[in-house]
């Protein structure tokens, strides 16, 4: 039998996802004897309809994807610098 703590977890995540059948069915049997879950799940329900109500008509909103992570540049041995100024020099 899920505890009240796995049936609030497994009713977000079916906003989401669908679940198995089997997460279904022990769903059901716990709301069928929880007289508080039941609460939460007609709660997470409403809130759910309330929310696409209020979200503008139209496609989605997509954000643009993070950049990759680089790490901050660190500055140049003043060697290293002499170095490349010599060779571009030299190219020239």
């Amino acid at each position: 039998m899920l505890s009240c703590r796995e049936v609030a977890r497994l009713l977000s995540e079916s906003v989401d996802r669908k679940l198995g059948l089997w997460q279904r069915i022990h769903l059901r049997l716990h709301l069928a004897m929880c007289r508080l879950c039941s609460g939460f799940r007609r709660d997470l329900l409403r809130f759910e309809r309330l929310v696409r109500e209020a979200a503008p008509p139209g496609p989605p909103e997509q954000t643009p994807p993070e950049p990759p992570y680089s790490p901050p540049a660190e500055p140049l041995p003043r060697e290293a610098r002499d170095r490349i100024v010599r060779r571009l020099r030299e190219r020239l």
